[in-house]
């Protein structure tokens, strides 16, 4: 019987994150287009729809997205200097901002660095270099959108699949990102804690714990320290994220400051 919760039993995780991006590859390539046409037919004038505020994951540091769009210089600076490969930049399919960085959590999460090197490397202020360590960072919270995906409120283990999933997708071509890959590999079959245990954070009990669930099982607990990196999502074994993030938005404003 398959299992909607985790993954399709004709499927893999693999096959079927590639056949989500083709499919989202298709769905630019036909929404640049529509907007092109629309720039051809009314002039360079867009419609304020098309240009309305578009809350996107931003690399830590990042600014209020009005003045954070208006310092950007698009250079890539800091996707160049990112060893987990998790900045992108945004394509003209995406709407205003291209070629402003963003982070696609599901795709890639941000796993804190020590030192930001994304933050030191912006040369125009988008990056705030007053935010020198990963508690400083506010880049949105974590929000458990679904307890009935949650792999560990349903008593399930972190699937072999998954895990060589991630493996594949990442290049392997940074000491810090081999390390977060082996540590991942160490929860195979095991009961999936991941969202907690592979928080970055160096005190990641402070953002982020398990707690018991009221059907059995246990789910994650999002906490004041939770800063919004990105790594609970995309190392989320459901088939969909039970856990994401919300973007630009603060423990207090998403909980009302009840850990906090």
């Amino acid at each position: 019987m398959s299992d909607k919760n985790t993954t399709l039993d004709n499927q893999t995780p693999l096959e079927e994150k590639s056949l989500k991006n083709k499919k989202r590859r298709q769905f630019i390539n036909y929404t640049s287009l529509g907007l092109l046409g629309a720039v051809l037919a009314g002039g360079v004038a867009l419609s304020p729809f098309a240009l309305a505020e578009e809350y996107r994951l931003r690399p830590p540091g990042a600014i209020d997205e009005k003045d954070f769009l208006g310092l950007c210089i698009k250079c890539g600076q800091c996707l160049q200097v990112c060893p987990y490969h998790s900045i992108k930049l945004a394509d003209f399919g995406m709407g205003h901002g291209v070629g402003t960085p963003y982070i696609d959590a599901r795709e890639r999460g941000c796993y804190a660095c020590e030192a930001l090197p994304c933050v030191l490397a912006c040369p125009s202020g988008a990056l705030d270099h007053t935010v020198e360590k990963p508690s400083d960072v506010s880049m949105g919270i974590a929000v458990l959108v679904s307890e009935s995906r949650c792999l560990g409120a349903l008593n399930k283990t972190v699937p072999k699949s998954f895990i060589q999933m991630i493996t594949n997708e990442h290049p392997h071509s940074n000491p810090l990102e081999v390390k977060m890959l082996e540590k991942l590999a160490s929860y195979e079959d095991k009961p999936c804690t991941l969202c907690a245990d592979m928080c970055p954070l160096e005190n990641a009990w402070a953002a982020i714990e398990m707690v018991s669930h009221k059907d059995g099982g246990y789910i994650p607990l999002v906490k004041d320290a939770c800063i919004g990196c990105g790594a609970c999502e995309e190392l989320c074994p459901a088939q969909e994220a039970a856990i994401v993030i919300k973007p630009r938005i603060n423990y207090e404003q998403q909980y009302g400051g009840q850990f906090a």
